[in-house]
Protein backbone atom coordinates (compact mmCIF):
# COMPACT_ATOMS: atom_id res chain seq x y z
CA UNK A 1 0.00 0.00 0.00
CA UNK A 2 1.03 3.47 -0.50
CA UNK A 3 2.02 5.46 2.95
CA UNK A 4 -1.17 7.39 3.06
CA UNK A 5 -3.01 4.28 2.42
CA UNK A 6 -1.32 2.43 4.87
CA UNK A 7 -1.27 5.05 7.58
CA UNK A 8 -5.23 5.69 7.49
CA UNK A 9 -5.85 1.66 7.24
CA UNK A 10 -3.74 1.69 10.58
CA UNK A 11 -5.43 4.55 12.15
CA UNK A 12 -8.61 2.68 11.30
CA UNK A 13 -8.09 -1.12 12.02
CA UNK A 14 -6.90 0.64 15.41
CA UNK A 15 -9.92 2.78 16.49
CA UNK A 16 -12.79 0.66 15.19
CA UNK A 17 -14.61 -1.58 17.83
CA UNK A 18 -15.50 -5.08 16.82
CA UNK A 19 -18.41 -4.25 14.21
CA UNK A 20 -19.13 -5.07 10.62
CA UNK A 21 -16.67 -2.35 9.06
CA UNK A 22 -13.78 -3.88 11.32
CA UNK A 23 -14.82 -7.39 10.03
CA UNK A 24 -14.39 -5.53 6.33
CA UNK A 25 -11.23 -4.93 7.11
CA UNK A 26 -10.16 -7.72 8.84
CA UNK A 27 -11.36 -10.23 5.63
CA UNK A 28 -9.68 -7.40 3.06
CA UNK A 29 -6.91 -8.29 0.51
CA UNK A 30 -4.03 -5.99 -0.27
CA UNK A 31 -5.88 -4.90 -3.27
CA UNK A 32 -8.86 -4.26 -1.73
CA UNK A 33 -7.35 -1.76 1.24
CA UNK A 34 -5.31 0.08 -1.11
CA UNK A 35 -8.59 1.01 -3.32
CA UNK A 36 -10.55 1.73 0.37
CA UNK A 37 -7.55 4.14 1.98
CA UNK A 38 -5.24 5.22 -1.68
CA UNK A 39 -7.38 8.53 -1.12
CA UNK A 40 -9.97 10.51 0.57
CA UNK A 41 -13.99 11.15 -1.24
CA UNK A 42 -13.23 14.13 -2.85
CA UNK A 43 -15.99 16.88 -1.02
CA UNK A 44 -17.37 19.03 -4.22
CA UNK A 45 -20.60 20.41 -5.65
CA UNK A 46 -22.52 17.45 -5.27
CA UNK A 47 -20.80 16.48 -2.09
CA UNK A 48 -19.85 13.03 -1.47
CA UNK A 49 -20.43 9.77 -3.12
CA UNK A 50 -18.80 5.92 -2.91
CA UNK A 51 -18.78 2.54 -2.35
CA UNK A 52 -20.59 1.73 0.42
CA UNK A 53 -17.67 -0.12 3.14
CA UNK A 54 -14.95 0.61 5.45
CA UNK A 55 -12.24 3.20 4.78
CA UNK A 56 -11.82 6.89 3.42
CA UNK A 57 -12.38 5.92 -0.21
CA UNK A 58 -16.16 4.34 1.01
CA UNK A 59 -19.53 5.45 2.31
CA UNK A 60 -19.86 4.71 6.27
CA UNK A 61 -20.49 6.31 9.30
CA UNK A 62 -16.66 7.86 10.26
CA UNK A 63 -17.14 9.66 6.63
CA UNK A 64 -20.30 11.31 7.28
CA UNK A 65 -19.81 12.35 10.88
CA UNK A 66 -16.49 13.86 9.73
CA UNK A 67 -18.44 15.44 6.72
CA UNK A 68 -21.23 17.02 8.99
CA UNK A 69 -18.72 18.26 11.74
CA UNK A 70 -16.80 20.17 8.79
CA UNK A 71 -20.03 21.35 7.21
CA UNK A 72 -21.57 22.47 10.92
CA UNK A 73 -17.98 24.73 11.70
CA UNK A 74 -19.57 26.73 8.33
CA UNK A 75 -22.79 27.03 9.81
CA UNK A 76 -21.63 28.07 13.09
CA UNK A 77 -18.76 30.23 11.75
CA UNK A 78 -22.58 32.69 9.86
CA UNK A 79 -24.24 32.21 12.89
CA UNK A 80 -26.71 29.95 11.37
CA UNK A 81 -27.33 27.62 14.34
CA UNK A 82 -31.15 28.39 14.84
CA UNK A 83 -32.21 28.58 11.22
CA UNK A 84 -31.06 25.03 11.14
CA UNK A 85 -30.13 22.18 8.42
CA UNK A 86 -33.12 20.02 7.09
CA UNK A 87 -32.18 16.41 6.67
CA UNK A 88 -33.83 13.95 4.11
CA UNK A 89 -32.68 10.33 2.66
CA UNK A 90 -34.17 7.86 0.03
CA UNK A 91 -34.14 4.00 0.02
CA UNK A 92 -30.34 3.01 -0.20
CA UNK A 93 -28.40 1.16 2.35
CA UNK A 94 -27.30 2.76 5.19
CA UNK A 95 -29.15 5.96 4.19
CA UNK A 96 -31.16 6.10 6.95
CA UNK A 97 -28.30 5.64 9.72
CA UNK A 98 -26.09 8.09 7.46
CA UNK A 99 -29.43 10.72 8.20
CA UNK A 100 -29.92 10.63 11.52
CA UNK A 101 -25.64 10.29 12.52
CA UNK A 102 -25.73 14.22 10.61
CA UNK A 103 -28.66 14.85 12.73
CA UNK A 104 -26.37 13.29 15.65
CA UNK A 105 -23.44 15.76 14.52
CA UNK A 106 -25.39 18.45 13.96
CA UNK A 107 -27.67 18.73 17.18
CA UNK A 108 -24.36 18.72 19.16
CA UNK A 109 -22.95 21.04 17.79
CA UNK A 110 -26.26 23.06 18.77
CA UNK A 111 -27.42 23.09 15.06
CA UNK A 112 -31.12 23.09 14.50
CA UNK A 113 -32.22 20.12 12.99
CA UNK A 114 -35.65 19.08 10.87
CA UNK A 115 -35.38 15.55 10.00
CA UNK A 116 -38.21 13.87 7.74
CA UNK A 117 -39.76 10.60 9.59
CA UNK A 118 -39.25 8.39 6.55
CA UNK A 119 -37.85 8.32 3.00
CA UNK A 120 -38.64 11.51 0.65
CA UNK A 121 -37.52 12.77 -2.84
CA UNK A 122 -34.93 15.16 -3.43
CA UNK A 123 -37.43 17.79 -4.58
CA UNK A 124 -39.11 17.09 -1.53
CA UNK A 125 -35.50 18.30 0.50
CA UNK A 126 -34.94 20.80 -1.59
CA UNK A 127 -38.59 22.39 -1.41
CA UNK A 128 -39.00 22.10 2.45
CA UNK A 129 -35.29 23.25 3.54
CA UNK A 130 -36.50 26.62 1.68
CA UNK A 131 -40.04 26.75 3.46
CA UNK A 132 -38.98 26.31 6.74
CA UNK A 133 -35.70 28.90 6.11
CA UNK A 134 -33.19 26.48 6.77
CA UNK A 135 -29.80 27.45 6.07
CA UNK A 136 -28.58 24.22 4.67
CA UNK A 137 -30.22 20.64 3.48
CA UNK A 138 -28.60 17.19 3.60
CA UNK A 139 -29.80 14.78 1.52
CA UNK A 140 -28.87 11.48 1.72
CA UNK A 141 -28.49 9.47 -1.41
CA UNK A 142 -26.62 8.50 -4.58
CA UNK A 143 -29.15 9.23 -7.00
CA UNK A 144 -29.17 6.84 -10.05
CA UNK A 145 -26.06 4.56 -8.98
CA UNK A 146 -25.63 0.58 -8.66
CA UNK A 147 -26.86 -0.72 -5.14
CA UNK A 148 -23.37 -0.94 -3.83
CA UNK A 149 -23.40 3.10 -3.35
CA UNK A 150 -24.38 5.71 -1.39
CA UNK A 151 -23.83 10.30 -1.03
CA UNK A 152 -24.13 12.74 1.12
CA UNK A 153 -25.48 16.05 -0.99
CA UNK A 154 -25.50 19.14 0.63
CA UNK A 155 -27.90 21.70 -0.28
CA UNK A 156 -27.84 25.75 0.75
CA UNK A 157 -30.36 28.30 1.50
CA UNK A 158 -31.66 28.47 -2.04
CA UNK A 159 -32.57 25.02 -2.39
CA UNK A 160 -29.78 24.31 -4.74
CA UNK A 161 -27.07 22.31 -4.44
CA UNK A 162 -23.72 24.67 -2.83
CA UNK A 163 -21.26 25.73 -5.49
CA UNK A 164 -17.57 25.12 -5.63
CA UNK A 165 -16.50 27.93 -3.50
CA UNK A 166 -18.67 26.81 -0.73
CA UNK A 167 -17.75 23.57 -1.49
CA UNK A 168 -14.53 24.09 -0.99
CA UNK A 169 -15.03 26.17 1.86
CA UNK A 170 -16.57 23.10 3.76
CA UNK A 171 -13.99 21.22 2.52
CA UNK A 172 -11.24 23.05 4.13
CA UNK A 173 -13.12 22.48 7.53
CA UNK A 174 -14.09 18.88 7.37
CA UNK A 175 -9.72 18.62 6.76
CA UNK A 176 -9.23 19.77 10.77
CA UNK A 177 -11.63 16.85 12.15
CA UNK A 178 -10.31 13.12 12.45
CA UNK A 179 -11.64 10.57 11.11
CA UNK A 180 -12.68 9.35 15.13
CA UNK A 181 -12.00 10.58 18.45
CA UNK A 182 -14.74 13.26 18.53
CA UNK A 183 -18.18 11.95 20.13
CA UNK A 184 -21.01 12.93 18.78
CA UNK A 185 -23.98 13.92 22.11
CA UNK A 186 -27.39 13.61 20.10
CA UNK A 187 -29.80 16.86 21.52
CA UNK A 188 -33.61 15.79 20.82
CA UNK A 189 -34.95 18.95 22.32
CA UNK A 190 -33.65 21.03 18.90
CA UNK A 191 -34.30 18.01 16.62
CA UNK A 192 -37.77 18.44 14.94
CA UNK A 193 -39.61 15.35 12.88
CA UNK A 194 -41.07 15.74 9.61
CA UNK A 195 -44.42 14.01 9.56
CA UNK A 196 -46.60 13.73 6.08
CA UNK A 197 -48.19 16.83 7.04
CA UNK A 198 -45.40 18.46 6.07
CA UNK A 199 -45.46 17.71 2.76
CA UNK A 200 -48.60 19.02 2.07
CA UNK A 201 -46.79 22.54 0.77
CA UNK A 202 -45.01 21.17 -1.73
CA UNK A 203 -48.22 19.04 -3.11
CA UNK A 204 -49.95 22.32 -3.03
CA UNK A 205 -47.20 24.14 -4.83
CA UNK A 206 -46.50 21.50 -7.56
CA UNK A 207 -50.51 21.04 -8.32
CA UNK A 208 -50.09 24.75 -9.12
CA UNK A 209 -48.30 24.34 -12.08
CA UNK A 210 -50.44 22.37 -14.21
CA UNK A 211 -53.22 24.28 -16.66
CA UNK A 212 -55.93 22.10 -17.73
CA UNK A 213 -56.90 20.68 -14.37
CA UNK A 214 -60.57 20.88 -15.74
CA UNK A 215 -59.66 18.51 -18.42
CA UNK A 216 -57.26 15.88 -16.58
CA UNK A 217 -60.60 15.41 -14.25
CA UNK A 218 -63.14 14.58 -16.62
CA UNK A 219 -60.27 12.41 -19.16
CA UNK A 220 -57.64 11.66 -16.59
CA UNK A 221 -59.93 8.33 -15.86
CA UNK A 222 -59.70 7.05 -19.58
CA UNK A 223 -55.95 7.57 -19.78
CA UNK A 224 -54.22 4.19 -18.53
CA UNK A 225 -50.04 4.53 -17.28
CA UNK A 226 -47.89 2.44 -15.61
CA UNK A 227 -45.64 3.57 -12.86
CA UNK A 228 -42.28 2.18 -11.08
CA UNK A 229 -40.61 3.73 -8.41
CA UNK A 230 -37.91 1.26 -9.06
CA UNK A 231 -37.75 0.79 -5.06
CA UNK A 232 -37.04 4.06 -4.63
CA UNK A 233 -39.07 7.46 -2.67
CA UNK A 234 -41.36 8.22 -5.47
CA UNK A 235 -44.35 5.97 -4.98
CA UNK A 236 -45.98 8.36 -2.37
CA UNK A 237 -45.36 11.79 -3.57
CA UNK A 238 -45.89 10.66 -7.37
CA UNK A 239 -49.24 8.67 -6.77
CA UNK A 240 -50.30 11.35 -4.35
CA UNK A 241 -50.08 14.28 -6.98
CA UNK A 242 -51.20 12.09 -9.74
CA UNK A 243 -54.62 11.09 -8.01
CA UNK A 244 -55.16 13.89 -6.91
CA UNK A 245 -55.21 15.54 -10.20
CA UNK A 246 -57.59 12.93 -11.99
CA UNK A 247 -55.17 10.71 -12.80
CA UNK A 248 -56.82 7.76 -11.66
CA UNK A 249 -56.38 4.80 -13.99
CA UNK A 250 -52.62 3.91 -12.85
CA UNK A 251 -50.73 0.99 -12.35
CA UNK A 252 -48.15 0.88 -10.33
CA UNK A 253 -45.75 -2.21 -10.99
CA UNK A 254 -45.96 -3.86 -7.84
CA UNK A 255 -42.57 -5.99 -7.04
CA UNK A 256 -41.12 -2.33 -6.95
CA UNK A 257 -43.09 -0.60 -4.83
CA UNK A 258 -41.40 -1.47 -1.80
CA UNK A 259 -37.92 0.78 -0.54
CA UNK A 260 -35.27 -1.45 -0.99
CA UNK A 261 -31.27 -0.33 -1.38
CA UNK A 262 -30.37 -3.58 -3.10
CA UNK A 263 -32.70 -3.03 -5.78
CA UNK A 264 -33.68 -6.56 -6.52
CA UNK A 265 -35.40 -6.38 -9.82
CA UNK A 266 -32.77 -4.41 -11.70
CA UNK A 267 -29.35 -4.22 -12.76
CA UNK A 268 -29.25 -0.56 -11.81
CA UNK A 269 -32.25 1.82 -10.55
CA UNK A 270 -31.96 3.83 -13.80
CA UNK A 271 -34.82 5.44 -15.19
CA UNK A 272 -32.41 5.96 -18.20
CA UNK A 273 -31.69 2.23 -18.46
CA UNK A 274 -33.82 0.14 -21.01
CA UNK A 275 -33.38 -2.82 -18.85
CA UNK A 276 -34.76 -1.10 -15.96
CA UNK A 277 -38.27 -1.39 -17.79
CA UNK A 278 -39.08 -5.14 -18.04
CA UNK A 279 -41.24 -5.06 -15.48
CA UNK A 280 -43.02 -2.21 -16.11
CA UNK A 281 -43.54 -3.26 -20.37
CA UNK A 282 -44.91 -6.50 -19.52
CA UNK A 283 -47.71 -4.19 -17.10
CA UNK A 284 -48.30 -1.79 -19.53
CA UNK A 285 -48.96 -4.68 -22.12
CA UNK A 286 -51.36 -6.14 -19.68
CA UNK A 287 -53.14 -3.18 -19.07
CA UNK A 288 -53.28 -1.21 -22.56
CA UNK A 289 -51.40 1.79 -21.30
CA UNK A 290 -49.69 4.22 -23.78
CA UNK A 291 -46.93 5.37 -21.13
CA UNK A 292 -44.62 4.37 -18.52
CA UNK A 293 -42.74 6.31 -15.73
CA UNK A 294 -39.79 5.61 -13.88
CA UNK A 295 -38.35 7.53 -11.08
CA UNK A 296 -35.05 6.73 -9.29
CA UNK A 297 -34.27 6.01 -6.23
CA UNK A 298 -34.07 10.04 -4.87
CA UNK A 299 -36.86 10.47 -7.25
CA UNK A 300 -35.14 13.98 -8.67
CA UNK A 301 -35.12 11.74 -12.38
CA UNK A 302 -37.59 10.80 -14.73
CA UNK A 303 -37.94 8.14 -17.33
CA UNK A 304 -40.59 7.72 -19.72
CA UNK A 305 -41.15 4.74 -22.41
CA UNK A 306 -44.15 5.39 -24.80
CA UNK A 307 -45.92 2.79 -27.16
CA UNK A 308 -45.22 3.03 -30.57
CA UNK A 309 -47.65 2.23 -33.74
CA UNK A 310 -46.43 -1.21 -33.94
CA UNK A 311 -47.30 -2.10 -30.17
CA UNK A 312 -43.80 -1.78 -29.05
CA UNK A 313 -42.05 0.71 -26.08
CA UNK A 314 -39.73 3.25 -27.10
CA UNK A 315 -38.06 4.69 -24.60
CA UNK A 316 -37.31 8.03 -24.94
CA UNK A 317 -33.91 10.65 -23.98
CA UNK A 318 -33.81 13.34 -21.37
CA UNK A 319 -33.49 15.38 -24.52
CA UNK A 320 -36.70 14.07 -26.26
CA UNK A 321 -39.13 14.26 -22.44
CA UNK A 322 -37.44 17.98 -22.68
CA UNK A 323 -38.70 19.20 -25.92
CA UNK A 324 -41.50 17.81 -25.18
CA UNK A 325 -42.54 19.34 -21.91
CA UNK A 326 -40.94 22.91 -23.58
CA UNK A 327 -43.49 22.40 -26.62
CA UNK A 328 -46.37 21.88 -24.35
CA UNK A 329 -45.18 25.10 -21.95
CA UNK A 330 -44.31 27.46 -24.40
CA UNK A 331 -47.58 26.48 -26.49
CA UNK A 332 -49.68 26.26 -24.05
CA UNK A 333 -48.99 29.65 -22.57
CA UNK A 334 -49.06 31.37 -25.87
CA UNK A 335 -52.57 30.10 -26.69
CA UNK A 336 -53.34 31.42 -23.15
CA UNK A 337 -51.70 34.90 -23.45
CA UNK A 338 -49.31 33.99 -20.78
CA UNK A 339 -45.97 33.84 -22.41
CA UNK A 340 -43.86 36.90 -20.65
CA UNK A 341 -42.04 38.95 -23.02
CA UNK A 342 -38.86 37.73 -20.91
CA UNK A 343 -39.55 34.36 -20.29
CA UNK A 344 -36.45 32.08 -20.35
CA UNK A 345 -35.64 28.29 -20.51
CA UNK A 346 -32.21 26.95 -18.63
CA UNK A 347 -30.54 23.77 -20.22
CA UNK A 348 -27.07 22.10 -19.75
CA UNK A 349 -24.41 22.39 -22.47
CA UNK A 350 -24.42 19.24 -23.59
CA UNK A 351 -28.49 18.64 -23.65
CA UNK A 352 -30.12 18.84 -27.78
CA UNK A 353 -29.80 22.34 -29.49
CA UNK A 354 -33.62 21.21 -30.53
CA UNK A 355 -34.77 22.86 -27.02
CA UNK A 356 -32.87 26.42 -28.84
CA UNK A 357 -34.95 25.46 -31.82
CA UNK A 358 -38.33 25.46 -30.27
CA UNK A 359 -37.78 28.35 -27.98
CA UNK A 360 -36.83 30.22 -31.23
CA UNK A 361 -40.04 29.86 -32.77
CA UNK A 362 -42.09 31.12 -29.36
CA UNK A 363 -39.34 34.02 -28.81
CA UNK A 364 -37.99 32.71 -25.68
CA UNK A 365 -34.26 33.18 -24.41
CA UNK A 366 -32.35 29.45 -24.22
CA UNK A 367 -30.40 29.79 -21.72
CA UNK A 368 -27.04 27.04 -22.01
CA UNK A 369 -25.30 26.37 -18.63
CA UNK A 370 -22.49 23.91 -17.48
CA UNK A 371 -23.22 20.78 -16.52
CA UNK A 372 -24.58 19.88 -13.04
CA UNK A 373 -28.51 21.09 -12.03
CA UNK A 374 -26.87 23.79 -9.52
CA UNK A 375 -26.28 26.16 -12.43
CA UNK A 376 -29.69 25.97 -13.50
CA UNK A 377 -30.67 26.85 -9.68
CA UNK A 378 -28.67 29.53 -9.74
CA UNK A 379 -30.36 31.12 -12.89
CA UNK A 380 -33.53 30.54 -11.00
CA UNK A 381 -32.18 32.64 -8.21
CA UNK A 382 -30.85 35.44 -10.46
CA UNK A 383 -34.65 35.54 -12.52
CA UNK A 384 -36.45 35.32 -8.60
CA UNK A 385 -34.45 39.06 -7.69
CA UNK A 386 -36.40 42.44 -8.86
CA UNK A 387 -36.95 42.76 -12.18
CA UNK A 388 -35.69 39.68 -12.69
CA UNK A 389 -36.51 36.96 -16.31
CA UNK A 390 -39.48 34.29 -15.46
CA UNK A 391 -38.05 31.27 -15.50
CA UNK A 392 -40.16 28.77 -17.77
CA UNK A 393 -38.39 25.17 -17.93
CA UNK A 394 -35.14 23.96 -17.26
CA UNK A 395 -33.32 20.39 -17.66
CA UNK A 396 -30.58 18.06 -18.11
CA UNK A 397 -30.27 15.67 -20.85
CA UNK A 398 -29.82 13.11 -18.06
CA UNK A 399 -33.67 13.04 -17.25
CA UNK A 400 -33.65 15.71 -14.66
CA UNK A 401 -36.58 18.43 -15.71
CA UNK A 402 -38.12 21.04 -13.53
CA UNK A 403 -40.20 24.49 -13.34
CA UNK A 404 -42.37 26.68 -11.12
CA UNK A 405 -38.65 27.02 -8.88
CA UNK A 406 -40.29 26.18 -5.90
CA UNK A 407 -37.64 23.71 -5.62
CA UNK A 408 -34.46 24.09 -6.83
CA UNK A 409 -33.16 20.65 -7.77
CA UNK A 410 -34.70 17.76 -10.45
CA UNK A 411 -38.16 17.00 -9.86
CA UNK A 412 -39.18 13.95 -11.04
CA UNK A 413 -42.62 14.16 -9.27
CA UNK A 414 -43.38 17.61 -11.08
CA UNK A 415 -42.42 16.17 -14.47
CA UNK A 416 -44.42 13.23 -13.72
CA UNK A 417 -47.52 15.34 -13.63
CA UNK A 418 -46.70 17.63 -16.36
CA UNK A 419 -45.83 14.45 -18.78
CA UNK A 420 -49.14 13.32 -17.89
CA UNK A 421 -51.11 16.32 -18.45
CA UNK A 422 -49.11 16.16 -22.11
CA UNK A 423 -50.53 12.77 -22.42
CA UNK A 424 -54.19 13.76 -21.27
CA UNK A 425 -53.84 16.59 -23.86
CA UNK A 426 -52.88 14.51 -26.53
CA UNK A 427 -55.82 11.79 -25.41
CA UNK A 428 -58.23 14.96 -26.54
CA UNK A 429 -56.74 15.38 -29.86
CA UNK A 430 -57.18 11.69 -30.41
CA UNK A 431 -53.01 11.28 -30.78
CA UNK A 432 -50.67 9.59 -28.32
CA UNK A 433 -47.13 11.25 -26.57
CA UNK A 434 -45.82 9.20 -29.34
CA UNK A 435 -47.22 11.35 -32.08
CA UNK A 436 -46.94 14.24 -30.52
CA UNK A 437 -42.92 13.65 -30.36
CA UNK A 438 -42.84 13.13 -34.10
CA UNK A 439 -44.50 16.26 -34.92
CA UNK A 440 -41.86 18.08 -32.95
CA UNK A 441 -39.62 16.23 -35.63
CA UNK A 442 -41.93 17.24 -38.40
CA UNK A 443 -41.50 20.64 -37.84
CA UNK A 444 -38.25 21.95 -36.36
CA UNK A 445 -36.13 18.55 -37.60
CA UNK A 446 -34.61 15.27 -37.04
CA UNK A 447 -32.58 16.09 -34.28
CA UNK A 448 -30.86 13.03 -32.19
CA UNK A 449 -28.14 12.70 -29.30
CA UNK A 450 -26.40 9.88 -28.16
CA UNK A 451 -24.57 9.63 -24.58
CA UNK A 452 -22.00 6.81 -23.98
CA UNK A 453 -20.32 6.23 -20.86
CA UNK A 454 -17.28 3.81 -20.56
CA UNK A 455 -16.68 2.58 -16.82
CA UNK A 456 -13.58 2.51 -15.25
CA UNK A 457 -13.18 1.09 -11.58
CA UNK A 458 -10.93 1.97 -8.83
CA UNK A 459 -7.44 3.58 -8.76
CA UNK A 460 -6.19 2.39 -12.03
CA UNK A 461 -9.76 3.34 -13.67
CA UNK A 462 -9.19 6.79 -12.20
CA UNK A 463 -5.82 7.70 -13.72
CA UNK A 464 -7.45 6.13 -17.05
CA UNK A 465 -10.16 8.16 -17.18
CA UNK A 466 -7.42 10.95 -16.96
CA UNK A 467 -5.83 9.34 -19.47
CA UNK A 468 -8.69 9.25 -22.29
CA UNK A 469 -9.11 13.26 -21.34
CA UNK A 470 -5.38 14.07 -21.38
CA UNK A 471 -5.59 12.42 -24.84
CA UNK A 472 -8.36 14.43 -26.15
CA UNK A 473 -7.59 17.59 -24.81
CA UNK A 474 -3.63 18.08 -26.17
CA UNK A 475 -4.68 16.07 -29.54
CA UNK A 476 -8.47 16.67 -30.43
CA UNK A 477 -9.90 15.47 -34.03
CA UNK A 478 -10.60 17.86 -36.37
CA UNK A 479 -13.14 16.27 -38.23
CA UNK A 480 -15.66 13.65 -36.81
CA UNK A 481 -18.16 11.44 -38.90
CA UNK A 482 -16.60 13.07 -41.88
CA UNK A 483 -17.92 16.36 -40.20
CA UNK A 484 -15.02 18.74 -40.21
CA UNK A 485 -14.75 20.37 -36.58
CA UNK A 486 -15.07 23.89 -36.85
CA UNK A 487 -14.43 25.08 -33.06
CA UNK A 488 -12.62 23.49 -30.46
CA UNK A 489 -13.70 24.35 -26.79
CA UNK A 490 -11.29 23.65 -24.06
CA UNK A 491 -13.05 24.23 -20.80
CA UNK A 492 -10.49 22.92 -18.67
CA UNK A 493 -8.39 26.34 -19.68
CA UNK A 494 -10.95 28.22 -21.32
CA UNK A 495 -11.97 31.92 -19.59
CA UNK A 496 -14.67 34.25 -19.98
CA UNK A 497 -16.52 32.11 -22.18
CA UNK A 498 -20.15 32.43 -21.04
CA UNK A 499 -23.35 31.36 -22.87
CA UNK A 500 -25.70 33.04 -20.63
CA UNK A 501 -26.49 36.13 -21.80
CA UNK A 502 -26.88 38.58 -19.07
CA UNK A 503 -26.82 35.81 -16.68
CA UNK A 504 -23.87 35.46 -14.24
CA UNK A 505 -23.00 32.08 -14.50
CA UNK A 506 -19.09 31.09 -14.70
CA UNK A 507 -17.80 28.55 -17.51
CA UNK A 508 -13.95 28.15 -15.94
CA UNK A 509 -12.17 25.08 -15.18
CA UNK A 510 -15.03 22.59 -16.46
CA UNK A 511 -13.77 19.46 -17.23
CA UNK A 512 -14.60 19.17 -20.50
CA UNK A 513 -14.07 19.53 -24.37
CA UNK A 514 -16.27 20.68 -26.61
CA UNK A 515 -16.46 20.56 -30.64
CA UNK A 516 -18.71 21.92 -33.01
CA UNK A 517 -18.36 20.60 -36.49
CA UNK A 518 -20.04 21.62 -39.58
CA UNK A 519 -24.19 21.23 -40.44
CA UNK A 520 -25.57 21.34 -37.19
CA UNK A 521 -23.31 18.51 -35.35
CA UNK A 522 -21.57 18.85 -31.85
CA UNK A 523 -19.30 16.93 -29.67
CA UNK A 524 -18.77 16.71 -25.83
CA UNK A 525 -15.92 14.61 -23.78
CA UNK A 526 -16.32 15.28 -19.79
CA UNK A 527 -15.36 12.46 -17.13
CA UNK A 528 -18.31 12.13 -14.65
CA UNK A 529 -18.31 14.35 -11.58
CA UNK A 530 -19.87 11.37 -9.59
CA UNK A 531 -19.25 8.13 -11.54
CA UNK A 532 -15.93 6.71 -12.48
CA UNK A 533 -17.08 7.28 -16.02
CA UNK A 534 -16.13 9.54 -19.09
CA UNK A 535 -18.62 10.42 -21.38
CA UNK A 536 -19.20 11.17 -24.59
CA UNK A 537 -22.25 13.31 -26.30
CA UNK A 538 -23.22 13.69 -29.68
CA UNK A 539 -26.33 15.93 -30.80
CA UNK A 540 -26.73 15.98 -34.44
CA UNK A 541 -29.74 17.44 -36.95
CA UNK A 542 -31.18 15.18 -40.03
CA UNK A 543 -33.07 15.71 -43.11
CA UNK A 544 -34.77 12.19 -41.22
CA UNK A 545 -34.69 10.22 -37.83
CA UNK A 546 -32.48 7.14 -40.00
CA UNK A 547 -29.76 9.82 -41.26
CA UNK A 548 -29.58 11.49 -37.99
CA UNK A 549 -29.58 7.95 -35.66
CA UNK A 550 -26.57 6.77 -38.75
CA UNK A 551 -24.57 10.34 -38.24
CA UNK A 552 -24.57 9.77 -34.40
CA UNK A 553 -23.42 6.43 -34.93
CA UNK A 554 -20.63 6.93 -36.58
CA UNK A 555 -19.67 9.66 -34.40
CA UNK A 556 -19.74 7.40 -31.77
CA UNK A 557 -17.90 4.58 -33.16
CA UNK A 558 -14.94 6.99 -33.96
CA UNK A 559 -14.85 8.31 -30.52
CA UNK A 560 -14.63 4.55 -29.19
CA UNK A 561 -11.70 3.86 -31.54
CA UNK A 562 -10.08 6.48 -29.99
CA UNK A 563 -10.93 5.28 -26.22
CA UNK A 564 -10.62 1.95 -26.29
Amino acid sequence: MTPFAKREYEIWINSLQAGELRSLLEKASENELEDAFYRELEFGTAGLRGILGAGTNRMNLPVVARATQGLSDCIIQDNAQQRGVCIGYDSRNMSAEFAQCAADVLSSRGIKVFIFNSLRSVPQLSFTLRNLGCVAGIMITASHNPAAYNGYKVYWEDGGQIGPELAARIMKCIEAHPYFGESAMRRNEIITTLTEADDEPYYEATSSLLTYKDLIRSNGSEFSIVYTPLHGAGYIPVTTLLCRAGITNLHVVKEQIVPDGNFPTVKVPNPEDPGAYRLAIELAKKTDSDCILATDPDSDRLGVAVRKPDGEFMLLTGNQIGAILIKHILNTRESMGTLPNDGIVVKSIVSTWLADAICAKYGVECVSVPTGFRFISQIIEQCSQANGNEFLFGFEESCGFLSGGFARDKDAVLASLLICEVCVCCLDKGITLYDYLQDIYKEYGYYMERTVAYSFEGKEGMEKIASIMKGFLENPPHSIAERRVTSVEDYTTLRGKNDCGEFDIAFEKMNMLRLICEENMWVCVRPSGTEPKIKFYVGVRGDSMDAAEALAEAAHSELKERTL
